[in-house]
Parts: structure tokens; C-alpha cells; sequence
């Protein structure tokens, strides 16, 4: 396989852009150093092109998880089409995002009140803006994943291993104003012992708690129940990060599974299915504090955004896509336990279904993973630690996939379980992405 046009521009690209590449996520040493197709010419439901003509089954991340109806769906598309038409920007104001807003509110009617933006974490930053707008305080605490904003990253100024647990280890804190050490603190999912224990430090000061209500693991023992009734009780904005979670088991948030009402959600990702488009859903008595700030942005108003948004949410609805994305997902996870059970190796497989993670339990475990995707790639399938299931996936696709990682684990299981991987493979080591081990 032949892919030396993509490897030759991103070594290129990391002499002008700083990093390589916009996204850590898309860093091609996030998957297989020096090897990566990196740059794709074309995508279309499932299936990818690079730019040396080699075509994929993507059965990775699938775009970050924002086409989870497929690469380039022709609904949405066209939908778009007929938007750039009409003119995208204007002076005056589109339409189509009063009736985003009105459906939106009407998939969540816990919701009274809707703020857009064209990315997750800027939506968060307006999120918590509104928070400390209504409140009058500083301070925010937290688990979960949340984006690179100041207000999240800002927990690395007090502590340098703050968010270890939560997104991932050795982040710097370099850039930020130190004053804003403490403004916020995080606490550890699952666990209400350390979530009180939080609260009761900052309690006085508290202007949101933000919180994935689901990532990898489904809370337990009434953990977001008790959180939500604290907060109700203490008169403390419950905010829920939704950017990844929303959209793939329900139509709307994932809270509306666990039947828990926050103050604001926040959606992005699936959204759009592709295109830049971000929601912040609230109660009118907090979302109505967004105006004792100054929140406002010019793109914030195109009409792209608010088109393939009300295109996705009616594909969502018409085709009934979470059950798909939890069918596909299932049939993931359950090969892998096949495989771990046929080769008699340990596999610790993680996430709600539709964002399933695997991982081969072993001291080598990230070169293992890194020859794996290797030899994947050879076999036409972009992989990782990752599936993201997306509504172009079908049954076909899992078999397929499901067939060629048998053959690897097949050919690679005697050097796995004799420690052997390293003698078989000199490349370089993937390098440890985010962990999202809330």
C-alpha cells in the first residue's frame, strides 16, 4: 500500500502549522507514526479515499464523531445546497434558527430557551458564561471532558495532574492567566463521596456544576440523581455536556434516557453531521442571564449551521438512527468479547454502544494496538482503540471488520502472549490520546 502522498504533506504541514494538524484527535501519531494516510481526497457514507487513491472502511472515530449519519449524506447535503443557493450570510437574520430552536425545545420541554455556536467547546465557554452571568460566581466544578477553554484548563494551575483522570495526563498549563487558579475544580464520576466533598469546599462560590451525564461508563448507584437534587436544593445551575453523548441513543440528549432534567445541555457533534453547528438548551430563568453578558459572534449567524442541524434532527427522527447506532454498536462490542473468548485473551471493552472502546489488556497493550492498526490499514480499514457507529454502517461492515481483525489477532496472538511484540515490530509507539476515563 502506497500512502506516500499523505505522509509527505503532513511532514510538511507540522513546518507550517504548529502540531501538524487543528484537532489532537486527527495527529496521525494519535493512530500509526510515520504511516498514516493522514489526508483524505473524498468521503462517502462509510467509505474514504486518501490522497494516493487508496480507499477505507472507517471503523475508527468516524470524522470525531460528527457524521454520525455518514460521510457526506445526501439529506443533509442537499439540504445545504439549497441554503448556499439562497446566500448563506446576510445582513438580516435566517430563519431556520427560531425553528431549530423550536424543535430542539420541543425534543427536551424541560428547555424554554436556545443559544447557538458553531463548535462544542466554544458552546461550553457560553455555557458557563451564563452561569457565572446569572449567579454572580466564579467558580465552576466539574468531571469530564470539556474542550480547551481557559475556564476548563484553568484546574491545571493549582494542580498539575487535575485532569488526568478526566481527559488526559501531562497537559501544560502554559498561556493561562494564573489569577484564575481555583476558579475551577474537578471531582471524579461515579464517586458522590468526592462530588460532596468538592461542593462543600467551594460552596459558598459555586456558579455551575458541568458534568457528562454519560462517557464511558453509565452512572450508578443514583449518582446524577443525587447530584441533580443537591444542586436543586443549593439553588446550583446543573449543566450538561452533551457534545459527544447527544443524539446517539435518543433524539435529543442522552439525560433524556436517565429521565434527569438539567438547567442547560449543551449539543454539537452529531448535530450538524458534519458541519460546524452547536446548541446551548436551557431553563428561561438561567439562559435569560446571557443577555447581562456580552455574548455574540458573527458567525454564530450564518445559515449553514442551523439548515443541516434541522436536515440531521429529521433524518434522526424520520429513520429512527440511535437504535441503529446502538444496533451497530452492540454487534462491535460483542465481537470483540468473541475474539477475546477465542483467543483466550483479556479485553477490556468500554463506552455506551454507539462510542465503544476496546483495549487488549498487556504491558505492550499501545504497541500491540499500533501493529494492529497496521496491519488493519493493509487490510482497507481505518481503526484504533475507537468505533464510532454511524447510521451508514451496517451489518456487512461489522462482519468485514469483525473478519479482518481475526485474521491479525490470528497471525499476531502467539507474540501477544509471549511478549514477543516488540521483537516483530521496530515502528514507532502510538502515541496516548484522550483517555476519557469518566
Amino acid at each position: 500500500m502506497d500512502n506516500s502522498r499523505g505522509i509527505s504533506l503532513y511532514n510538511k504541514a507540522k513546518k507550517v502549522i504548529p502540531g501538524g494538524t487543528q484537532l489532537l484527535s486527527k495527529r496521525p501519531e494519535m493512530f500509526l507514526p510515520d504511516q498514516w494516510p493522514s489526508y483524505y481526497e473524498s468521503c462517502e457514507g462509510v467509505n474514504v479515499i486518501d490522497l494516493d487513491g487508496n480507499e477505507y472502511i472507517d471503523m475508527t472515530i468516524f470524522g470525531v464523531g460528527a457524521c454520525v449519519l455518514g460521510y457526506a449524506d445526501k439529506d443533509v447535503d442537499n439540504a445545504v445546497k439549497k441554503a448556499i443557493k439562497k446566500g448563506t450570510m446576510c445582513t438580516l437574520n435566517c430563519p431556520e434558527e427560531v425553528e431549530l430552536a423550536d424543535i430542539l425545545i420541543d425534543l427536551h420541554p424541560w428547555s424554554q430557551m436556545v443559544r447557538y455556536a458553531r463548535c462544542g467547546g466554544e458552546a461550553m465557554a457560553i455555557a458557563v458564561r451564563i452561569a457565572r452571568s446569572l449567579t454572580g460566581k466564579e467558580k465552576i466544578i466539574f468531571c469530564g471532558y470539556h474542550g480547551w477553554h481557559d475556564w476548563y484548563l484553568s484546574s491545571l494551575l493549582l494542580k498539575s495532574t487535575a485532569l488526568d483522570n478526566h481527559l488526559f495526563s501531562n497537559l501544560k498549563s502554559k498561556g493561562m492567566v494564573s489569577s484564575l487558579a481555583g476558579t475551577s475544580v474537578p471531582f471524579k464520576y461515579n464517586n458522590l463521596e468526592d462530588f460532596k466533598k468538592v461542593l462543600t469546599s467551594n460552596e459558598n462560590c459555586i456558579a455551575a456544576v458541568v458534568m457528562e451525564p454519560v462517557r464511558n461508563y453509565w452512572p450508578k448507584n443514583e449518582f446524577i440523581e443525587e447530584i441533580r437534587q443537591i444542586t436543586f436544593e443549593k439553588n446550583i445551575p446543573l449543566i450538561f455536556d452533551e457534545i459527544t453523548s447527544g443524539f446517539r441513543m435518543s433524539n435529543g440528549g442522552i439525560h433524556l434516557k436517565l429521565r434527569i432534567e438539567p438547567d442547560i445541555a449543551i449539543f454539537a457533534k452529531a448535530l450538524g453531521n458534519g458541519y460546524p453547528m452547536a446548541a446551548i438548551i436551557g431553563k428561561e430563568k438561567i439562559m435569560k442571564a446571557a443577555q447581562d453578558s456580552f455574548i455574540s459572534s458573527t458567525y454564530w449567524t450564518e445559515r449553514i449551521g442551523p439548515v443541516a442541524g434541522l436536515a440531521t434532527i429529521k433524518k434522526f427522527v424520520d429513520c429512527d438512527v440511535s437504535s441503529h447506532l446502538v444496533r451497530i454498536g452492540k454487534l462491535i462490542q460483542d465481537g470483540w468479547r468473541s475474539l477475546s473468548e477465542k483467543y483466550d485473551i483479556k479485553i477490556n471493552i468500554t463506552g455506551i454502544p454507539p462510542l465503544s472502546h476496546w483495549e487488549i489488556k498487556s504491558k505492550d497493550s499501545r504497541l500491540i494496538h499500533t501493529l494492529i492498526v497496521k496491519l488493519m490499514l493493509e487490510k482497507g480499514f481505518l481503526t484504533s482503540n475507537a468505533f464510532y457507529a454511524s447510521y451508514a454502517h451496517n451489518r456487512e461492515h461489522i462482519d468485514n471488520y469483525l473478519k479482518a481483525l481475526d485474521e491479525v489477532l490470528e497471525e499476531l496472538i502467539y507474540d501477544i502472549k509471549n511478549e514477543n511484540i516488540s521483537k516483530i515490530y521496530c515502528g514507532t509507539t502510538a502515541h496516548k490520546g484522550l483517555m476519557y476515563l469518566n
